[in-house]
């Protein structure tokens, strides 16, 4: 007696291929997706009380051409559409803080085309400066540990962290090249390109080029300027390494940009080129 054999079942092959075509056909089509809910959130009327708190509490955005102001304000809406804020140690989530770290971070993507930080996910807040590990090696290779306390940290992994009291306060003074959001949102911009070396993505291997010559100025007068105790419109912490160095710089160009402009005009017009604005005529 022969024994049948029995055709194999195509179902599951034919649903497979069937679930790989879906795949690619939401791959293909999500670009087009989320420009469109972008495009919608952005549609939508400002909140009046969202107006109130832009207005009270980061007060630098009152000097900026109307224009800009508007465009703001349609950052404003799909960042907080699409970033989490996280409560820390009893810190609550309130329009108040969501806008006052939006409408800053917002600030640097200004005229520019932009995916609002996409490697970023969530943004903690912290009632008041908090304490991280850090460690370190020395010369002979042991690695130290050590506790910092800070208002605020970027990390690649897709968070920032912020210390709302400092956030705040730095946030009500919009002329002293002191802001926390500007400084680590400068830093998930250096990160966008995949390495954080004080160098965001610039596009032309000529602009690199023209960059690091600039920077490299700015940065060794930075230092000699500290180690003479001058008083100086960069924050003396951007002397530490050149990743800091680009945070503490967008600092003082959105704060205080008359003053680097004068002072410092070809670091100025390389941060002016790159962030698409010149917050010395607000």
């Amino acid at each position: 007696m022969v024994a049948s054999l029995s055709a194999p079942n195509p179902l599951p092959l034919l649903l497979l291929v069937a679930l790989a075509l879906a795949w690619i056909v939401w791959l293909w089509t999500q670009p087009r997706r989320l420009a469109h809910r972008r495009r919608r959130l952005q549609s939508a009327p400002f909140p009046e009380a969202w107006e109130r708190i832009l207005r009270r509490r980061v007060p630098l955005t009152r000097s900026m051409p109307a224009d800009l102001q508007a465009q703001l304000k349609r950052h404003i809406q799909v960042f907080l559409a699409e970033k989490a804020f996280i409560g820390c140690e009893g810190q609550a989530i309130t329009d108040e803080v969501r806008i006052t770290v939006a409408a800053q971070a917002c600030l640097l993507l200004l005229n520019r085309p932009t995916d609002y930080y996409p490697r970023l996910r969530q943004i903690l807040v912290y009632p008041r400066a908090f304490w991280v590990q850090h460690t370190q090696p020395d010369e002979h290779g042991l690695v130290h540990a050590h506790d910092e306390l800070r208002a605020g940290e970027s990390w690649d992994e897709g968070q920032v962290i912020l210390a709302w009291d400092e956030t705040r306060d730095s946030a009500r003074i919009p002329d002293d090249a002191f802001n926390v959001v500007l400084h680590e949102f400068a830093h998930q911009l250096d990160a966008e390109n995949g390495l954080s070396n004080g160098a965001p993505e610039l596009g032309s291997a000529q602009r690199h080029a023209r960059w690091a010559e600039v920077m490299r100025a700015a940065f060794a007068q930075l230092q000699a300027q500290v180690a003479r105790g001058e008083e100086t419109v960069l924050d003396p912490y951007g002397a530490s390494e050149p990743v800091e160095f680009f945070a503490v710089a967008t600092e003082a160009f959105f704060e205080r940009g008359q003053d680097l402009l004068q002072n410092q005009p070809a670091l100025y017009a390389e941060l002016a080129g790159f962030y698409k604005v010149d917050p010395a005529a607000w």
